[in-house]
């Protein structure tokens, strides 16, 4: 097995395990409707999104947000920042920074309890900060 292979195999692997959590997390609570591991520059890791999201965009998108929450918060003195959230008349999406290097995107249906939503979104970025990241060839 060549070192390109066994890099891309670890990759796919981590990738997996990255789905499965968000899997797990959705099922957790009836209240999540989708979510996505996006990196720091807006690229998709890992999702469990609808059929009607474009999950390049979405995650392009949510590290804009991130980034300029990140920004305003550095602004008015709040320290670093650890979760954004937004409330829409369809559901509330929350991103929750996991590490320096990636965000949990995390989509709650309407009147969701947005407290356990909290926990477990924290929780699963608990998990996906401690996940292995595969080494860069």
């Amino acid at each position: 097995m060549t070192i390109f292979k066994l890099a891309q195999t670890t990759e796919e692997a981590y990738k997996s395990g990255l789905r499965g959590l968000l899997r797990g997390m959705n099922t957790s609570t009836p209240d999540i409707e989708a979510s996505a591991v996006i990196s720091g520059d807006g690229l998709l890791i890992a999702s469990v999104l609808g059929p009607d999201t474009d999950p390049d965009r979405y995650a392009a998108m949510c590290a804009s947000l991130l980034a300029l929450a990140e920004r305003a918060a550095l602004e008015i003195a709040r320290g670093d920042l650890r979760l954004v959230l937004v409330d829409g008349e369809k559901g509330s999406m929350l991103l929750v920074r996991g590490d320096a290097n990636n965000v949990l995107a995390v989509a709650a249906r309407p009147k969701a309890n947005l407290g356990m939503v909290f926990r477990v979104a924290r929780e699963t970025a608990a998990k996906i900060q401690a996940a292995p990241a595969p080494a860069s060839p």
